[in-house]
């Protein structure tokens, strides 16, 4: 999670919303990591877990990522939720919650639906009061606040 840390302090650095995310081989490897870069790209589908699925599976050479960990520092939205289950993500590590465009344990709850043919292995809260954090000090910099 120190990686997706990392990533969402450089996305912020960018003036995109601070989310990171790794993707990590069944032997630790490092396989994707990238933030946010939906201002950048113009694209409102490049959030930090669609970009490392879809270079974590170019690299790999394969559309599933059958075996590998995700880990990202904010609870995945319902778009991204869809591809990790359509990637078939073994397992998801989030940091903070995410109440307004949660798609796991908020919201749509992707994973619960019967139309979703693969469930990861789903841990929260790891790193959560760090990304958190990020977060808050984002939007209220933004806000013109401290």
């Amino acid at each position: 999670m120190d990686i997706a840390l990392d990533e969402a302090r450089a996305a912020a650095a960018r003036g995109e919303v601070p989310v990171g995310a790794v993707v990590v081989s069944p032997d630790g490897r490092v396989v994707a990591r990238d933030g946010n870069r939906t201002r950048a790209l113009n694209d409102p589908t490049a959030h930090a877990e669609m970009l490392v699925i879809r270079a974590a599976c170019v690299a790999l050479g394969s559309e599933r990522l059958t075996g590998h960990d995700l880990y990202v520092t904010l609870e995945p939205c319902p778009m991204c939720a869809a591809a990790i289950a359509a990637a078939r993500v073994a397992r998801l590590y989030y940091g903070a919650a995410d109440p307004k465009s949660g798609g796991v344990a908020q919201g749509a709850r992707v994973f619960s639906h019967p139309q979703c043919h693969h469930v990861p292995e789903v841990y929260d809260g790891i790193g959560g009061a760090e990304a958190a954090a990020l977060l808050r000090d984002f939007f209220a910099q933004r806000r013109g606040g401290a």
